[in-house]
């Protein structure tokens, strides 16, 4: 099985992580979704899950897909060949030096946990489970460039891949900052 996990979109999907997204059997997002619209716009070839980031509020999504909303958990677990992926969005209130700890505590007989929050991409394989942020896949705070990571899940073993694409400028279809670019600092937007 072939997953794509993304995070942090914040109502922009990048059109090249959604090119890879239909390359994969599911895509996972880690919150911050952004609106309805993004996930309409993962096309796996079968699945799309996806959990509620902070940011993910009725004030920040558009009035007609805040239905959306309702059916999003906080967290889930979703069971895969050769162990469970968590999907947490990581913003709670433990310091980022000890959030991998933290995680592997909290979920100590999962394979993997993904997670978002901080847009900065993320592989630890040190312990089990694995800790994986992958990235920004919008335009937000991309650090670089919207990135994702591919996972491929067999009872043999799991093995990620890291993407990240170089920064494209897209138009802005509206005066002003999108939802969620209103120039604060990465600690302060989260």
């Amino acid at each position: 099985m072939r997953l794509a996990l993304l995070a942090d979109t914040h109502g922009f999907l990048d059109p090249r992580i959604a090119d890879l997204v239909s390359a994969c059997d599911m895509a996972v997002h880690a919150g911050d979704i952004g609106g309805a619209d993004v996930l309409l716009s993962l096309q796996p070839r079968e699945q799309v899950i996806a959990i509620r980031g902070n940011n993910d509020v009725p004030q920040k999504w558009p009035e007609h897909e805040r239905h959306v909303l309702e059916n999003l958990p906080r967290e889930t677990r979703v069971p895969l060949a050769g162990g469970d992926l968590v999907v947490v969005h990581g913003d709670e209130s433990i310091p980022v030096a000890a959030r991998h700890d933290a995680f592997r505590r909290r979920y100590p007989d999962a394979k993997a946990v993904v997670y978002g929050h901080t847009h900065s991409q993320t592989v630890d394989q040190s312990a089990t489970p694995w800790v994986l942020n992958p990235g920004a896949a919008g335009r937000t705070r991309t650090y670089g460039g919207p990135a994702c990571l591919i996972l491929d899940c067999h009872e043999q073993g799991w093995s990620v891949e890291t993407v990240q694409f170089p920064v494209r400028r897209y138009p802005s279809l509206r005066s002003g900052p999108r939802r969620g670019e209103s120039g604060q600092s990465a600690a302060s937007g989260e």
